[in-house]
Parts: structure tokens; C-alpha cells; sequence
């Protein structure tokens, strides 16, 4: 660390000279870190591809939670601290229900963002807490169409028709920027984004650590996908792939 910058890490509420919150890059450096995930918005909906990246094979793979149902219309993911992310999430199932409860109707996908946005720019300026280590991506539709948003640990939040957040963000944000249509069939997007996953993930990859989500503007209800349907889609991939050099004959 540069000399200028020594100590000024030590409080969240404190700038260094150049105007930084050291703590709040610290934490966006744990989301570069966590594992991959995926969000587009297609013709039919919106589509959610994450990597639970599991490295134990004693680990049980269905009870490692990185698709969240935040409403019957929401969906969420995360890349980061999953701990964080899952007090997040319980925070938005609770004003989701709320809303029901008090408006008779479902809450629209912008008010749950806001909502999360705003408690994790309030731990960014006060003392004796810290940011949360976690960036969600938050996908859904309500009154005004399909939406999917991102929120960072600064608690900006940006809204996007195809985003990455995790450790492979640059190579899969180059393939979604060459790749992604907004005329995606909810099939065809799903593809587009087991396709980014898998050829990132390639040597390592396995299908208990693959998990994807999505919402259709005709059920407007969140449907976790299928272990066949990802099995038929990674199958297809394969074959698509160039062989490379190594690969035996």
C-alpha cells in the first residue's frame, strides 16, 4: 500500500486524501473474488446463471443456496460474501411480503433494490460497522416489464439488460457484449449464459456447482432450472466447441 494511503483503511467512515474509502474498494475486491454470476433480460423474461463453486466433493450440492427467491415475480444472485447476501435477501422477502400485506399488490423490482441499495450505503458512513462484502444481482418483473438491476458494496446500484459479477466478469462481459441480443428466446439466453459460464469455468467444470433461475413475463413466476435442462444445454455446448490442439483424438 502506497505510504499516503497507510492508516487511512483503518475506519470506514474516513477518506483518504485522494477521496477513497479504502474499506469500501476492499469490498468490492471480495466480490471480484467470489464466484461467477450471470443476468439477462430476454424476450421471455429474465434469466439468472450462477456458479456455486464447490470444491469439496463431500459438500451436499443441493443444499448450497446461491438462487434466491425474494418474491414469486423476484429473483436474486450473488457473487461475494454469501453470508451477507443471504441477510440481504431475507430483508427483501420480508418487504416483499410486507407490501403484500399492507398494499394487497406485489411490490415492483426497483423498491426491493432501493431498499437494499440504502443499507448498504448507510454501512458505508457509519462507524463501527462495515460494508457488506457482497454484490447482488437482482432480476424480475412487475407493472413495468422485465427488469434486472445490480447493486455494489457502495450501494450504487445500475439497472442492465446482461451483466457478470464475480471472478470471470471481464472475459464473460466480453462474450455477453458480442453475443447478447434483447430478442432472446428465455432458451436461447439461458444458453448464452451456461455457454459464458461453462467456458470460463471449462477444466473445472461439473454440473452440482451450476445453478440457474428464471421468471416469464407470461407466469410471472420465479422457476429454478432443471437439472436436465442444464445437463441438455451443456451437452450441446460440447458439441458446438472447437476441439483444441490438446484435446485427444
Amino acid at each position: 500500500m502506497p505510504h499516503q494511503l497507510m492508516g487511512y483503511d483503518r475506519a470506514i467512515t474516513m477518506f483518504s486524501p485522494d477521496g477513497r474509502l479504502l474499506q469500501v474498494e476492499y469490498a468490492k475486491k471480495t466480490v471480484r473474488q467470489g464466484s461467477t454470476a450471470i443476468g439477462m433480460v430476454c424476450r421471455d423474461g429474465v434469466v439468472l446463471i450462477t456458479d456455486k463453486r464447490i470444491v469439496d466433493g463431500l459438500v451436499v450440492a443441493e443444499a448450497v443456496e446461491k438462487i434466491f427467491q425474494i418474491d414469486d415475480h423476484i429473483g436474486a444472485t450473488a457473487s461475494g460474501i454469501l453470508s451477507d447476501a443471504r441477510v440481504l435477501v431475507e430483508r427483501a422477502q420480508l418487504r416483499a411480503q410486507q407490501n403484500r400485506v399492507t398494499f394487497d399488490v406485489p411490490i415492483d423490482v426497483l423498491s426491493i433494490v432501493k431498499d437494499i441499495s440504502n443499507l448498504k450505503q448507510f454501512c458505508t458512513q457509519s462507524g463501527g460497522l462495515r460494508p457488506f462484502g457482497v454484490s447482488l444481482l437482482i432480476g424480475g418483473i412487475d407493472e413495468t416489464g422485465a427488469k434486472l438491476f445490480e447493486t455494489d458494496p457502495t450501494g450504487i446500484y445500475f439497472q442492465y439488460w446482461a451483466t457478470v459479477i464475480g471472478e470471470g466478469e471481464p472475459e464473460i462481459e466480453e462474450a455477453l457484449k458480442k453475443e447478447y441480443k434483447a430478442d432472446l428466446s428465455l432458451d436461447e439466453a439461458i444458453h448464452l449464459g451456461l455457454k459464458s459460464l461453462y467456458r470460463f469455468i471449462e477444466k473445472d467444470f461439473n454440473y452440482d456447482r451450476v445453478d440457474g433461475a428464471y421468471i416469464t413475463h407470461s407466469g410471472k413466476k420465479f422457476t429454478k432450472l432443471k437439472r436436465a435442462e442444464i445437463e441438455r444445454h451443456i451437452e450441446e455446448i460440447k458439441k458446438s466447441a472447437p476441439k483444441r490442439k490438446d484435446d485427444k483424438q
